[in-house]
């Protein structure tokens, strides 16, 4: 009882603490922590939730710095055993943004946080900003979960969301990794992801959405077929499968790549091969492959 109610309050404390309770207590604790530190003090977290920093959202957010400075402090806490040495819980965004405009001090707010409560900020700062894809918030859950014995019900009360939202992105786990990379890249919506887990072969739909554009009502539709054995498309029209050969090679470029890959033969006998990015970083970075 005496963990439940002290997860409960943590809830409310971090919520005050990530800035969506403006009363003047609140204020005053914001304040005292609260200081200006040089970018190089501070270090970057491995239990960050949030792996992917998109290149062009990073310019937009420095142009911005550089115009108005950061106006949220970054959380950190203090690193044991060293000295003006600061670990990042939520921010990191910002704090990457910062040395790409060019700032020497960035403000924080110091907090005490052992692991597990510093967890928790991470998480509740980015969903709250909807800075996570469904699968960085996934493996987030998972890991209050296996780390700290959290269940569901404590993951839907300390992170402020329903119980089903909880356990439909816990579930997202399932999925194949190359529909999870597809998730993570924004070539596949979370609605696409949630829909995908009914589905008999997730991976062979999921490269379906990134070529034929299907919606998620398109998917919900083949699952209803596959229930009632039928074997239409999501368009509601026969359309040949890819024989195997086909999506082998597919699949193989996108393990060397890192990319989706989708091979599009005509009866003429060419065809187009059509690669997906979500970053001009990854495009970028495939064309240095191309020209080495």
């Amino acid at each position: 009882m005496a963990e439940e109610q002290g997860r409960s309050r943590l809830g409310r404390g971090l919520a005050a603490l990530i800035g969506d309770v403006g009363d003047e207590i609140g204020a005053l604790e914001r304040s005292r922590g609260q200081r200006k530190v040089p970018v190089e003090f501070l270090r970057p977290s491995a239990r960050n939730p949030r792996r992917n920093f998109a290149e062009d959202e990073l310019e937009e957010l420095a142009a911005s710095v550089r115009e108005r400075g950061i106006l949220q402090p970054i959380i950190v806490r203090s690193l044991a055993g060293m000295a003006d040495a600061y670990e990042i819980i939520a921010g990191e965004r910002r704090w990457r943004a910062a040395q790409r405009a060019g700032l020497h001090d960035v403000p924080v707010l110091l907090v005490e946080a052992d692991d597990r409560e510093a967890l928790e900020i991470a998480i509740v700062e980015n969903v709250q900003r909807a800075d996570l894809n469904a699968i960085e918030e996934a493996a987030g859950y998972e890991r209050l979960i296996a780390e700290f014995s959290y269940t569901q019900n404590d993951l839907a009360r300390v992170i402020g969301k329903s119980r089903s939202h909880v356990a439909n992105t816990l579930r997202l786990s399932r999925l194949p990794e190359p529909v999870r990379r597809m998730v993570s890249e924004g070539s596949v919506s979370a609605g696409h992801a949630r829909a995908l887990l009914s589905v008999s072969e997730p991976e062979r739909m999921a490269r379906r959405i990134v070529e034929e554009g299907l919606s998620v009502r398109d998917i919900e539709r083949v699952v209803q077929d596959e229930a009632r054995g039928e074997t239409k498309s999501a368009s509601g029209k026969p359309k040949p499968e890819k024989d195997p050969d086909t999506r082998a090679v597919e699949k193989a470029l996108e393990e060397v790549l890192g990319l989706s890959v989708a091979i599009r033969h005509r009866a003429s006998g060419g065809g187009e091969m059509v690669i997906g990015y979500k970053t001009l970083e990854q495009l970028e970075a495939l064309c240095r492959r191309l020209r080495a």
